[in-house]
């Protein structure tokens, strides 16, 4: 299988030189990267470049987190499309290797990874990605809908692997959508009859310290993101999956004896869930409010309502 990956990029000259290293020492080595950058002020385009990637360039305001990857995909050679995000190392060597190993079954039509919190990652991110990220496989399909609900269509472009003709068939990223991207592709791929696989064995390191306003900003995104895509809300609903998450996250810090993040992960998950709920309510809310709660501001200076 012959692999392209695609790296939206935005000033990360510190970073980007290691990733691509890093890539370009697997055990399986892609038959290109193509980075696709938006306007970086720093060095990031002339790292890309010596360090070997396709280096496409487009304005910064013209970025969207569908139609910018699907642009880098028109421009890709492979029949697998690796999707990552600037800030996504590698652990390893095997990484693509783990990676695209579930692509060889016909039903399976992407994959994505493992992430694993930085060293640096406050207590609550931390147990965020192992509830996302948990050290076993899965294989989900239409048929496990019922019982797992909104997690049957989770998955993730800080990590992802999907094969070029399925991508395709069913219509690409959107290419005009605030967040959620991802989720988008892997519900449309799941609702028409194939299977999406999480690969724990396929790590990357990656997490954020968000504050709160960040976390109240990007639920609000999630919750625009899942209206707009109301056809995903009629087969599940995100509300459970956060009590879920609570519940969890206090075990966990109990455990962990981090008992002083007990309140702050309450007024966190508060937090997320307020700016899911007006996300979903954003056709209420008067646009020059929209950009003041959103973190893609751009997204609603393109006109969207």
């Amino acid at each position: 299988m012959k692999i392209s990956v695609i790296i939206p990029t935005l000033n990360c000259e510190n970073v980007i030189g290691l990733l691509l290293e890093k890539l370009w020492n697997q055990t399986i080595k892609p038959l290109e990267v193509i980075v696709i950058d938006s306007e970086s002020d720093d060095n990031t385009r002339e790292i890309a470049r010596k360090a070997g990637a396709n280096v496409i360039e487009i304005k910064r305001k013209d970025f969207n987190h569908g139609g910018t990857r699907n642009l880098a995909a028109e421009h890709s050679a492979g029949d697998i499309l690796v999707f990552l995000t600037q800030d996504a190392l590698p652990k390893n060597e095997y990484f693509l290797e783990n990676l695209i190993r579930p692509l060889e079954d016909p039903t399976i039509a992407a994959s994505y990874g493992r992430q694993v919190p930085r060293d640096e990652a406050i207590p609550t991110e931390k147990f965020s990605r192992l509830f996302n990220y948990p050290p076993e496989d899965k294989l989900k399909s239409k048929d496990d809908i019922k019982a797992m609900g909104i997690k049957t269509f989770f998955f993730t472009n800080v990590c992802s692997a999907v094969k070029r003709k399925e991508f395709y068939e069913v219509g690409k990223f959107p290419d005009n959508t605030i967040l959620n991207e991802d989720m988008i592709l892997a519900s449309k791929l799941i609702l028409k009859g194939y299977k999406v696989a999480y690969v724990s064995t396929a790590e990357v390191l990656h997490s954020h310290n968000y504050g709160l306003k960040k976390q109240f900003q990007r639920n609000f995104d999630i919750g625009v993101s899942l209206m707009e895509n109301d056809f995903i809300l009629k087969y599940v609903t995100a509300e459970s999956e956060g009590i879920r998450f609570l519940i969890n996250e206090l075990k966990y810090l109990i455990e962990k004896k981090q008992f002083l993040w007990i309140p702050y992960a309450i007024v966190e998950n508060g937090t997320r869930f307020i700016g899911y709920r007006l996300g979903l309510k954003h056709k209420h809310i008067p646009l020059f409010l929209k950009k003041k709660l959103s973190m893609n501001p751009n997204y609603w200076t393109k006109g969207s309502d």
